[in-house]
């Protein structure tokens, strides 16, 4: 297999904070690659290097002449007054019956092609970058993030061209479905290394679990033969006679203790204690004869349906149908334009929206934001706890929120939620700013939340474990959906073509 990309002794700083050193790596063609790691371990530097973005502070990166590479851009590259077919065809120089057939494997109708892009909703943009990817004949790929934001039909659209796609790729994504179904390959960026690993995330988190079982067993066999060593230097130190003896075996404990294993970025240790709020039981949401949506513009109508207490509801629709619109209404941020929503006597409610954090200001530190969000019942070591699970460690809880990044800021309001005991939780893509582990933990302390929980997310793996009901926002109408959620995506793919293609990988 040919290689196409080479980095030779990286290096990348950003200001004191090492993000790799002497990093070696070799990319080759049809390797399809998902990469992971926590949050700043460098994920995100490491694309940007190989796209050419940014430049490494030290060693290269080697692209030889057969690689062509493409990358889903973060930013628009288009002005929202060109149509589909304009943007496709300039930004491409391709003709047009081949940027409509593109189009087409992304679902977009001949109508949309002649369509002002910025008419067109966010889902559908994105669709628009994809064919644009593809319409460069690119033979490797480099995703950052990109089921981001994707309605769950684009993602299955995403996924269906990637298990065509002939060449190589490289995806950063914490959604395990996403990375189980697209790659064969996994690479984690940790500790300023990359580890690159020849199987599936899944055999690759099960192999890692493995070793720091190993690596566990192990420094305890160190710590115990460590101890020995100590009460024999102790009590020979001071004795002229097997003085000798004891600084020999004091080379031997250092030796030893060298050769413990750190352990301070074991995934397996994120784990995530939401407060309890007390179960109770009936009916938490009534709505009737709802309408919800702006003045001027209806998103949907005549809208029926009952929440019991301790629900988990998953709402899903595409993008622009009013997902969110919906989240709103039921968190008392937009007034209903007809119909009522009611919820039970003195039910608190905790809202997480999409781009709260934006407005999280002040000279206060994380640790002072996160006291006076807690619920006063909620033990301050909980509050330390809950923050470290979010990457906020150490000293960290000591930063001003004035330096915090938009990634941490969001982190930080999601966890003001959490800590607050509220018995009703509205979470609009709360999973966005979260790395691969915290995902899956706060899955996991989602399953064990005892109150009633709205959320909107795109991460397969985190609706499958958590919903326990579907709330469907489509054409102007929301509709309680009855089956599971692996029904709901099978009947998607189904809807969409791709069900065969999806299914099978």
């Amino acid at each position: 297999m040919k290689c196409l990309i080479q980095l030779e002794d990286v290096g990348k700083h950003y200001g004191a904070r090492t993000i790799f050193e002497s990093v070696n790596a070799q990319f080759y063609a049809n390797q399809k690659i998902g990469v992971i790691g926590r949050n700043g371990s460098g994920k995100s530097t490491l694309a940007r290097l190989i796209t050419g973005e940014e430049e490494p502070d030290s060693g290269r990166v080697v692209r030889t002449r057969d690689l062509r590479l493409s990358y889903l851009e973060q930013h628009d590259p288009y002005t929202p007054e060109e149509t589909v077919l304009e943007f496709l065809m300039r930004y491409t120089d391709q003709e047009e019956w081949r940027c409509g057939e593109v189009a087409a494997k992304f679902k977009l109708e001949p109508a949309q092609l002649d369509t002002p892009i910025g008419r067109i909703s966010g889902g559908f943009q994105t669709r628009v970058k994809l064919a644009a990817m593809l319409l460069r004949h690119p033979n490797f790929l480099v995703l950052d993030e990109p089921t981001n934001y994707l309605d769950l039909s684009t993602l299955l659209l995403l996924e269906n061209f990637l298990g065509d796609f002939r060449g190589g790729y490289m995806i950063i994504s914490h959604d395990r479905e996403f990375l189980m179904r697209t790659c064969e390959q996994t690479l984690d960026v940790e500790g300023s290394e990359l580890t690159i690993y020849p199987g599936d995330v899944e055999a690759y988190l099960a192999y890692k679990e493995e070793q720091v079982l190993l690596a566990e067993k192990g420094n305890r066999i160190i710590e115990s033969k460590a101890k020995q060593l100590q009460v024999f230097i102790d009590r020979n130190r001071a004795r002229a006679a097997t003085a000798t003896r004891a600084q020999s075996k004091i080379k031997q404990l250092e030796r030893l203790n060298r050769g413990k294993i750190s352990l301070a970025h074991a995934q397996r240790n994120v784990r995530i204690r939401i407060p309890l709020v007390g179960s109770r039981t009936g009916t938490a949401l009534l709505c009737s004869d709802l309408e919800i949506g702006y003045p001027g513009r209806k998103v949907a109508s005549d809208v029926h349906f009952e929440i019991q207490r301790g629900e988990r509801i998953a709402i899903l629709g595409n993008n622009g149908q009013g997902k969110t619109t919906l989240m709103r209404t039921l968190a008392g941020d937009l007034t209903p334009r007809g119909g009522s929503c009611d919820w039970a006597i003195n039910l608190k409610l905790g809202y997480y929206a999409q781009h709260v954090y934006t407005g999280l200001t002040g000279a206060q530190d994380v640790l002072t934001y996160l006291q006076r969000r807690a619920d006063r019942h909620v033990p301050h070591q909980t509050i330390l706890d809950l923050a470290g699970s979010f990457l906020f460690q150490g000293h960290d809880v000591e930063k001003p929120i004035s330096v915090l990044s938009g990634g941490e800021r969001a982190r930080l309001c999601l966890m003001g939620l959490l800590l607050a005991k509220s018995p009703v939780l509205l979470l609009d893509e709360p999973t966005n700013h979260l790395d691969f582990e915290t995902v899956e933990a706060l899955g996991e302390a989602l399953k064990e939340f005892d109150g009633t929980l709205f959320f909107i997310s795109h991460d397969r793996t985190f609706v499958n474990e958590i919903a326990t009901g579907i709330l469907e926002v489509k054409d102007g109408a929301v509709k309680r959906y009855l089956g599971t959620y692996e029904e709901y995506v099978d009947r998607l793919s189904g809807d969409l073509g791709v069900g065969v293609a999806a299914s099978s990988r």
